[in-house]
């Protein structure tokens, strides 16, 4: 099979880069190849940007990342006390969750334990004036200490054990069919005895 022949005097009629000191291509493979050299030479020109764009760019970054450290606050914790950083956004979303109160995430997730141990079906309001009132008995049995971490981890020790001693109710709805009464009697976890028996006598 043959090719269409090509000559070299009809590349320089229509040769429309004269001036870019490139020479018109004599055959096909010359053509190709002018081709690659063209499109490496739009490639690597460079850009030329203004510095007026380039002042508003940086500005603009400038103001993103700004702004971004505005958003965040501390929030401190209307149960346990304890403070997090936190977006406004956030904050007004569990605020306007928990009736005006602002609440950290290990409280929240007391407040939802609360509702699944009661023995009826109780609001989230409810829950959470219970669990206030637990953090309010366990302030004041505590002495104020100087380190919070020690504070924090009794406190999760307490809820721990709050909620292995007491098992946890079922209720009947459409995503969790009724279970038998052998299942609802018999507790999650069960203790065995202590932890440091070497310890205890």
């Amino acid at each position: 099979m043959v090719g269409p022949t090509t000559n070299a005097s009809q590349f320089e009629t229509l040769w429309p880069l004269e001036s870019s000191g490139l020479e018109p291509p004599h055959d096909s493979a010359g053509y190709k190849l002018l081709i690659s050299k063209m499109s490496a030479t739009i490639i690597t020109e460079p850009m030329l940007i203004s510095s007026q764009d380039q002042a508003a760019a940086t500005s603009a970054s400038n103001q993103n990342i700004s702004s971004a450290q505005i958003e965040i606050e501390f929030a401190k914790c209307d149960c346990c006390g304890l403070t997090e950083e936190c977006t406004p956004a956030y904050i007004g979303k569990i605020r306007e969750r928990y009736m005006g109160k602002w609440i950290c995430g290990l409280c929240a997730e007391a407040v939802k334990d609360e509702v699944v141990r009661s023995d009826r079906l109780i609001s989230t309001e409810e829950a959470l004036a219970r669990h206030m009132n637990v953090c309010k008995k366990f302030k004041s049995s505590c002495p104020p200490r100087g380190d919070p971490t020690v504070h924090l981890i009794a406190a999760m020790r307490q809820i721990l054990r709050r909620s292995l001693d007491s098992p946890r109710r079922l209720r009947s709805t459409p995503a969790s069919p009724t279970r038998n009464q052998e299942e609802i009697t018999r507790p999650m976890l069960a203790r065995s005895g202590s932890c440091f028996p070497s310890l205890s006598g």
